[in-house]
């Protein structure tokens, strides 16, 4: 796929450039082909100007910690961009977090704690990055990404740099309406004064009530269906008989029926074949149409 997109074409970086990157090592399933090309940005400048200066018809994509995603076999076109430790810092002032875009749920949740600051230990049940949670309104345990964000930078697809605040976000369940193609870089959360010992104890109640219920040792994507409308995705699949159900190396959990494993060597067309067997069964059995909570990228083999 490299020959696409020239390496004459890109802007120079001063971070890391990869041509024909295996993107299956990066995300959860542990499936799927290569990036045409990978971009670790140095810094936020680095980022900006390289967006600026890329051919607008080449796509781009953020990669966080691939939970919550599905790679096609096929890879992905153009220029996957990856937020790495320059952009994975959280401080700490008064009540208030400033997170990089590449800073996981369980730094902002530990950062929160050592400050004192309640209110954000549902992000440490939630495998990801600030960037996805900013983007998914990614929520558990009753709280979302709503309920705590101040505001957000962002690079836009032209390379432009923007503040958003929580409210132009548009949120709904499991949805902003960033920009297509934007790129969140920072984020900052508000919280409210708490005890660091109660604040774990309640992070400690979240992680054990999350390894109870999950399959958390296994290649998985997190929730596969959002909830519809006053019911439970888990609850409408298990009732269609899907529970175990498998395709390929694929498989429904038997522990949670709403996520979907990689048992050794599925392929990510078994992985997003099954969801779509789940899906059919499930409107069968109770006419729901489940929506996918988890993102599929790329292009099918």
């Amino acid at each position: 796929m490299g020959d696409e997109v020239s390496a004459t074409l890109l802007p120079k970086v001063r971070g890391k450039l990869t041509p024909d990157a295996p993107l299956a090592p990066l995300v959860w399933f542990k499936s799927g082909g290569t990036a045409e090309w990978l971009f670790e940005p140095a810094d936020v400048a680095d980022l900006a100007e390289f967006l600026r200066d890329l051919d607008p018809a080449v796509p781009v994509m953020a990669l966080g910690l691939g939970s919550n995603l599905i790679v096609r076999d096929g890879g992905v076109p153009g220029v996957v961009v990856r937020l790495g430790k320059a952009f994975a810092k959280v401080q700490a002032e008064g009540q208030t977090l400033t997170c990089g875009g590449g800073a996981s749920g369980i730094l902002v949740s530990s950062t929160a704690r050592d400050a004192g600051i309640a209110g954000v230990e549902f992000l440490r049940s939630i495998p990801g990055t600030v960037g996805g949670f900013v983007r998914m309104n990614g929520g558990a345990y009753g709280r979302e990404t709503k309920d705590v964000l101040v505001d957000c930078e962002v690079v836009l697809r032209s390379g432009e740099r923007l503040t958003l605040p929580v409210a132009a976000l548009g949120y709904t369940y499991r949805h902003s309406e960033l920009p297509e193609g934007a790129i969140v870089v920072s984020a900052t959360f508000r919280g409210e004064p708490g005890e660091p010992a109660a604040i774990q104890a309640e992070m400690d109640r979240i992680a054990a009530a999350r390894e109870a219920s999950q399959p958390l040792r296994s290649k998985t994507g997190g929730s596969t269906f959002k909830n519809p409308e006053g019911d439970k995705a888990w609850r409408l699949v298990d009732v269609a008989g899907c529970r175990g159900l498998t395709r390929g190396g694929a498989q429904v959990s038997e522990k949670h029926t709403n996520f979907l494993i990689n048992t050794g060597d599925a392929t990510s067309a078994d992985i997003e074949g099954l969801g779509d067997d789940v899906r059919a069964r499930v409107k069968a059995a109770s006419g729901v149409e489940l929506e996918w909570e988890i993102q599929r990228v790329g292009l099918a083999k």
